[in-house]
C-alpha cells in the first residue's frame, strides 16, 4: 500500500514531536518481582555549630570558682583586691595603710641593723668606724663594743619580727576577703534569733560538781 506524501510528512512530524519525551519515559522504574528499589540520598542539611561553654571554662578557669575563692585569690595576688571585689571599698585603705606602716618599720630596722653590723665588723678589724667617738658606742667607752653588738642584735630581731608581721598581715587580709565573701550570702533575715539562757555545766576536774554558765542558741523563728 502506497502512502501519500502528505501522510508521510504527517507521520514524520509526529515522531519528531514526541522524540524529546522518550528519554523522560525511560526514567520510569517499574517495580517488579526482579527489580530492586534504590533509595535516593538527599543532601544533608548543614549542622549548626553550637557554642561550647565547656571549652570556655577550660580557658577561663576562674568561671568555675565560687566567689569566696575568687576573693581570696585576688587578695593573694594584689593586697586589697579581694576587698574591692567584695565591694568593701572602705577596707582597701586599711590594708594599704597597714602595709605602709609595716614597710616603713621593715626598712628602718634593716638600715639600722646594717649600720651597726658594718660598724662592728670594722671595729673587730681595728678600723675606724662611725661610732668610734660615740658616747654610748665609743671604742674607748666602757662596754662600748658590747653596746654596739646589743644594738645590732636588737634591730635584727625587730627586722625579722616585722617580716613575720607583714606575712601575717598579708594572710589576714586574704582570709578576711574569703570570709567576707562567704558572709555576704549568709542569711541575716529577721527570722533568725539568738537566745541566751542560764545553765549549769559539769566540772570535769571535780566529778559531781557544776558551774553556772550561759548557753547561746541560734534558731529560726516560726511564722
Amino acid at each position: 500500500m502506497r502512502l501519500k506524501a502528505g501522510t508521510v510528512i504527517w507521520l514524520l512530524g509526529m515522531v519528531l514531536y514526541f522524540a524529546p519525551a522518550t528519554p523522560l519515559l525511560a526514567q520510569v522504574i517499574t517495580v517488579g518481582p526482579d527489580s530492586t528499589l534504590v533509595p535516593t540520598v538527599e543532601a544533608a542539611e548543614p549542622i549548626p555549630i553550637l557554642y561550647d561553654s565547656i571549652n570556655e571554662k577550660k580557658w577561663f578557669f576562674l568561671s568555675e570558682w565560687d566567689k569566696p575563692a575568687k576573693a581570696a585569690l585576688f587578695s593573694a595576688v594584689v593586697p586589697g583586691a579581694g576587698q574591692f571585689y567584695n565591694k568593701a571599698y572602705w577596707k582597701v585603705p586599711i590594708v594599704y595603710a597597714t602595709g605602709a606602716v609595716l614597710g616603713f618599720f621593715l626598712i628602718d630596722n634593716n638600715n639600722k641593723y646594717q649600720d651597726f653590723r658594718v660598724a662592728l665588723l670594722q671595729r673587730k678589724r681595728n678600723e675606724v668606724d662611725k661610732y668610734v667617738d660615740h658616747q654610748v658606742y665609743g671604742k674607748q667607752k666602757q662596754n662600748g663594743t658590747i653596746n654596739l653588738e646589743g644594738s645590732r642584735d636588737f634591730y635584727r630581731r625587730n627586722r625579722d619580727l616585722t617580716v613575720i608581721l607583714s606575712v601575717a598581715a598579708w594572710g589576714l587580709q586574704v582570709a578576711e576577703a574569703y570570709v567576707h565573701a562567704h558572709m555576704k550570702d549568709f542569711d541575716v533575715s529577721d527570722d533568725l534569733a539568738l537566745r541566751m539562757e542560764p545553765s549549769l555545766l559539769p566540772v570535769t576536774s571535780q566529778p559531781g560538781s557544776v558551774t553556772p554558765a550561759f548557753t547561746l542558741t541560734l534558731y529560726t523563728r516560726s511564722k
